[in-house]
């Protein structure tokens, strides 16, 4: 408990104590899940999705009992993350808000054997921005940077940057040529 409020205290700069880390909403996130992971490895499922469920209402951090996290990992702000039943995610990973880190879907999942790994395995060092969207049983490497609003759906190597499209402005008055797509957010599709 003391790492984690360590690891809150040096990559979140509002943050200037470990009395103040300890209200981080982050950590309630990871401490639930911890204890639920317990549970669910212990093939108590149902007690830990009442914890996860009660974590989830508490701090919108939604992480399946079932996840594996490794140690340091943090999550700033917190809001809207998901982390789904088969991810690893590896050492002193930082997490944004709004990351998913999930499955394709269960028209794809479905189909997969019993106990597939359906979500992504999160090497250690990785950053994963404000919005990333990390979907099926891809692996990203070590020391990768997801940036923010990125769609990634195949293996990132280790070190590797993936970026979305930066935003591009237009003089006022001048029409776009794609009105959709000048207009659309990422949220809208």
């Amino acid at each position: 408990m003391r790492e984690d409020l360590d690891v809150v205290v040096e990559r979140d700069p509002s943050v200037r104590s470990c009395l103040e880390a300890a209200l981080h909403p982050a950590l309630t996130a990871l401490w639930t899940h911890r204890v639920a992971h317990r549970l669910h490895a212990a093939g108590r499922r149902l007690p830990a999705r009442v914890l996860s469920r009660w974590a989830r209402r508490l701090t919108a951090v939604e992480i399946h009992p079932g996840a594996v996290l490794g140690r340091r990992v943090f999550i700033d702000h917190g809001a809207a993350v998901v982390i789904g039943e088969t991810c690893t995610i590896g050492d002193d990973v930082t997490i944004y808000h709004q990351v998913t880190l999930g499955a394709v879907g269960w028209w794809s999942d479905n189909r997969r054997p019993e106990g597939a790994r359906r979500h992504p395995v999160v090497g250690r060092n990785v950053v994963l921005g404000t919005n990333a969207t990390v979907l099926g049983p891809v692996t990203v490497g070590d020391d990768a940077v997801i940036g923010a609003q990125a769609l990634v759906n195949k293996d990132v190597p280790e070190g590797m940057r993936m970026l979305a499209a930066t935003a591009s402005g237009l003089p006022p008055g001048r029409r776009a040529d794609d009105v959709m797509a000048s207009i659309a957010s990422a949220g809208s599709w």
